[in-house]
């Protein structure tokens, strides 16, 4: 009874027995004490989820509030200085779009009907209806220019710089072709703040003044949804106009905003003694971003250039007149002052060591190639490698892992063929033979009838206007445009599609292709087999992480000139092709470069096809790039536009899909506006795309395809004899190991060969059908052609549009 009575105690004593909290004196605060301590403030902890909820929407909505007023100000602030005396004066840029208008005669009512001082001195030296306009009752000015239409790159360019601009419409129609031409250019470049204008409308009685206006508001809708026309026949209609414009909001296009550009409203050639290149000074207004002296400059049309020093003359266009204008020679070119004279004093001179460099292309040092010295263990573990293994035979230039598709010995290695695009087509040429039977068969049949048409045709007369038509047309111009449109339709109906050619064998004509398992998944090195014009490109090590740096601090620059400012740039060695081009009426349009803008490398840009062209554009083919500021020629090489790490060639540059176009160019940052023009003999541009720029990336891969077809000529059930796709042995046995595939989606694989004369048995993994096609498809990697041609011609005016010709005639 003892024992049990003594465990019974001791499980009342276990984990059942209560332990009470001993009571602590004084070390904690009363409530009333963290009360008074807190203040009114409330804990975060003690807040419900509900309550906390509540509180972060409270913050985002006065975060967005606070953003939204910080916007709402820097616009005001922008709008404010724009014109004004601490702001450039505002750039408005007067564009006639119907051969029926005068552009110039609207700029001069703009200001003399505006009640404000009209200076021809704050004007653009050279260029036709160019003035300044200073209000001083609503504290503003501007420059009006109205540049020719049928100068197109003339147009492009002070477009890129103007802060507004006016269309000038017809009554009745609104715009013609050639304006037509002239809107799809400048929206693809990227369309600053505009305005409608009309004239002739008081002239019409009242009832067809309204019919004509919504008539002509509709035909607007299709360009300019939500438009408003501004009548112009009156001195009170051009001042309406002019509030308009002061007061509308400014459109932002990043690839001006981002960069200091200057229009040249004055300039002056000293050239050297010894050369022929000298000192150009170009006076003007800093717009965009403030201007670095030590940045390099880009003169558009005409290249990369450095900045020796900056002045500061006196402002041509004040807003209160207290100073005169500089001195001007005879022929209208500024007088440029020394440092000596006090009506030009020194703003900033370039640094020797901190100014940037014109070095466009990296140095090639022909040692890069060269392999290094092998250690003892390398030669040590080649040496057992000769031993195990056995000695194949490769093309030149061949991988290990390309090695690994060849399963036998093949034929001692030959020089690589010559690259080429014009692979052998035997489609085309059977069907050029059967063009021309068909010719010569119709011109066969009606022999006697041809012969009286003819002289029918020659007692009548109309051979002279015949002879005459012929003797206009270029023979062989019409032969080459005929084999191009051949080669499109033959690229549409047979994709990639290339006959064996029977002289050579297949596994030497075909040495720099290989067979991929699989487009998307398959391994491609991008560093393999580069051309040597890699060895003179700059690459980045991440573009994007780079372009996002470069432009926050753009964004943030606060030093050298100011935005606002009317200063005179010393541009060092320019050619004095650049004075003779701005003294013939030729806009002069300055950009700051940002760092790394003038380095060679591989641009992508994202181009769609003009509807309007129908012409074939072959990839290669030399086109004039106008990319942001930039205007150059270059060989473009178009391919698709996917999200894998390879992309197939495009031979043609398609329609209505977008397409990657890479050339060797100066590296530019997006974003950027992008057209695309093919010149033609006779000197003129048609426009063929319109896009953005993309990237900056050397090692992006574009794979060329080629397919080889044959025929079933035997099929039992899953295997099938096929001949016509090689024409010997060893090309058969050369490509064995790559897949094969149908028309029909059927897979396989070449198991062996039958005979010496191209026959070979394959399997595949269902039953063949007769009427199917068997393909191999092959790939090799394509890079762009070195042709890059900064100075671009002036493009010749279309004769065939009214519109230019009525410009001629203003001219």
């Amino acid at each position: 009874m003892t024992g049990s009575s003594e465990q019974q105690r001791a499980h009342r004593a276990g984990i059942y027995k209560q332990k009470n909290k001993q009571h602590k004196y004084g070390k904690h605060r009363t409530k009333g004490e963290i009360e008074r301590e807190n203040k009114g403030r409330v804990s975060v902890g003690i807040l419900t989820k509900k309550q906390r909820k509540e509180q972060k929407k409270i913050d985002r909505r006065h975060k967005a509030t606070q953003l939204r007023r910080n916007k709402k100000d820097q616009v005001l602030t922008e709008k404010r200085s724009l014109g004004s005396r601490d702001g450039p004066p505002q750039l408005v840029a007067v564009v006639g779009l119907h051969a029926g208008v005068d552009a110039g005669a609207v700029a001069r009512l703009l200001g003399e009907g505006s009640g404000g001082h009209v200076q021809p001195e704050g004007g653009v030296m050279g260029a036709s209806h160019s003035f300044g306009l200073v209000l001083p009752r609503f504290k503003q000015r501007f420059i009006f220019i109205s540049p020719s239409t049928a100068d197109l790159h003339s147009l492009l360019d002070v477009v890129k710089v103007a802060d507004s601009l006016i269309f000038v419409l017809d009554l009745r129609d609104g715009w013609d072709s050639y304006g037509e031409y002239c809107l799809s250019c400048l929206f693809a470049q990227g369309l600053p703040s505009h305005a409608l204008v009309c004239q002739g409308v008081s002239a019409l009685p009242v009832k067809k003044q309204v019919e004509l206006r919504r008539a002509l508001l509709r035909v607007a809708e299709t360009r300019f949804p939500g438009a408003r026309i501004f009548p112009l026949d009156r001195e009170q209609d051009a001042a309406l106009l002019l509030r308009h414009v002061a007061g509308q909001k400014q459109r932002r296009l990043g690839f001006r905003s981002q960069r200091a550009h200057i229009l040249g409203q004055r300039a002056a050639f000293i050239p050297a003694s010894d050369t022929g290149a000298g000192t150009l000074c170009v006076s003007g207004y800093v717009r965009g971003r403030p201007l670095q002296v030590n940045r390099l400059l880009h003169i558009v049309g005409h290249g990369d250039f450095q900045i020796s020093r900056i002045d500061a003359p006196p402002d041509p266009l004040p807003l209160i007149s207290s100073t005169s204008c500089p001195p001007k020679h005879e022929n209208g070119d500024v007088e440029m002052q020394d440092g000596s004279d006090p009506a030009v004093r020194l703003l900033v001179e370039a640094d020797p060591a901190r100014r940037e460099s014109l070095q466009t292309e990296a140095e090639l040092d022909p040692m890069d190639g060269e392999q290094t010295w092998p250690t003892d263990t390398e030669l040590l573990e080649a040496e057992e490698d000769r031993r195990n293994k056995k000695i194949m035979k490769v093309p030149k230039g061949t991988s290990n892992y390309q090695a690994a598709w060849i399963l036998e010995d093949g034929e001692e290695n030959v020089e690589d063929d010559e690259e080429s695009d014009d692979d052998v087509r035997v489609i085309e040429e059977q069907m050029a033979r059967e063009v021309d039977d068909s010719d010569s068969q119709d011109a066969g049949s009606g022999c006697d009838s041809e012969e009286e048409e003819e002289e029918e045709v020659s007692s009548s007369g109309h051979n002279l206007a015949e002879q005459r038509y012929d003797e206009s047309m270029d023979q062989m111009e019409e032969g080459e445009e005929l084999r191009r449109y051949r080669e499109a339709r033959t690229n549409d109906m047979f994709p990639d599609e290339v006959d064996t050619p029977l002289g050579t064998p297949a596994r030497i004509r075909f040495q720099r292709y290989r067979g991929l398992k699989s487009m998307r998944s398959s391994p491609w090195d991008p560093l393999e087999n580069l051309p040597p014009e890699y060895a003179r490109i700059f690459q980045f090590q991440n573009f994007e992480r780079t372009r996002r740096r470069i432009l926050a601090e753009a964004t943030q620059e606060d030093e050298g000139v100011m935005v606002g400012w009317y200063v005179t740039l010393h541009i060092e060695n320019v050619p004095p092709s650049v004075m003779e081009s701005f003294q013939a009426g030729r806009p002069l349009v300055l950009v700051s470069l940002l760092p790394h803008e003038q380095k060679m490398s591989v641009m992508h840009m994202l181009v769609k096809r003009h509807p309007a062209n129908t012409d074939p554009i072959k990839s290669k083919e030399e086109l004039v790039f106008q990319c942001g500021f930039r205007r150059f020629r270059a060989s473009a090489l178009f391919s698709q536009h996917t999200s894998a790490d390879k992309h197939k060639l495009e031979r043609f540059l398609p329609s209505g899909a977008p397409t990657v176009v890479s050339v060797y160019a100066p590296i530019t940052f997006p974003t950027a506006g992008v057209l695309l023009f093919k010149q033609a003999a006779e000197g003129t541009q048609e426009l063929v795309a319109t896009g953005c720029l993309l990237s900056c990336d050397p090692q992006r891969v574009v794979l060329k395809r080629i397919v080889l077809s044959g025929h079933p000529f035997k099929i039992n059930r899953r295997s099938a004899v096929v001949r016509y796709m090689f024409f010997s042995r060893e090309d058969i046995m050369w490509f064995k190991p790559v897949e094969l595939r149908t028309k029909w989606g059927r897979r396989g694989h070449i198991k062996e060969a039958l005979g010496t004369h191209g026959h070979m048995k394959c399997v595949f993994d269902k039953q063949l059908c007769s009427q199917d096609t068997v393909l191999m498809n092959l790939y090799k990697r394509v890079f762009p052609r070195w042709t890059y041609d900064p100075y671009v011609p002036q493009a010749c005016v279309r004769i065939s549009e009214p519109g230019a010709m009525a410009d001629i005639a203003m001219q």
